[in-house]
């Protein structure tokens, strides 16, 4: 009865760790390649690209004194049509003489100063290209809710599959103890160059 249900037990242990492996491949491989480009950014520097550009506005949506009557919709909705701008709003300031609005996203960031006087504004949009771009994705800035939870059901994932890897290797009577010394010496390096380098 024991030894079925250890056989039961292993193949179960043994389908979650193959599937799940093959679904979280491309996770594995996405974040192994971004923690180079992170750890390397001297090495791995997008092409940033700046352009700035100027415009009017409808000043009536800025110029009331009246700070809570400015039009926050209509000019963070015409500053997205005019110049293509996808990204989250992240900064809407109003002081005396000026509109502040910001958008940013992986490896973007646009900034326009508004004049509430004429409408008259200024824009700078920042791109950090390709690279810029995937390591934000890794370090889930500028994202937005949904990559962040796409982040945590990865991490989760992971585990999984690293778990049921270690499991699996204990039901391998004739490598458990040399996959776990192996284990064991892994975890011991990362730990003596934690105590000997960095602390």
């Amino acid at each position: 009865m024991a030894n079925s249900w250890n056989r039961k037990t292993a193949m179960l242990v043994r389908w979650l760790h193959i599937y799940l492996s093959m679904v979280s491949f491309a996770l594995i491989f996405f974040f192994a390649v971004t923690g180079l480009t992170l750890n390397h950014a001297e090495r791995f520097t997008g092409k940033v690209s700046t352009v700035e550009v100027s415009g009017a506005l409808n000043p009536a949506w800025v110029r009331d004194p009246d700070t809570l009557k400015v039009d926050k919709l209509s000019v963070v909705e015409y500053l997205r049509k005019t110049h293509g701008i996808s990204a989250a709003l992240s900064d809407f300031r109003i002081d005396d003489e000026q509109v502040g609005v910001s958008f940013k996203g992986p490896g973007f960031a646009a900034d326009a100063f508004v004049d509430r006087a004429t409408g008259k504004y200024q824009l700078t949009k920042t791109s950090a290209g390709f690279i810029g771009l995937i390591n934000d994705l890794h370090k889930g800035r500028d994202t937005g809710h949904a990559w962040s939870v796409f982040i945590d059901v990865a991490a989760v994932l992971l585990s999984v599959v690293s778990l049921t890897g270690l499991l699996l290797l204990l039901f391998l009577k004739k490598r458990r103890a040399s996959g776990l010394w192996i284990a064991a010496a892994g975890l011991a390096l990362a730990l003596l160059v934690y105590l000997i380098w960095i602390k």
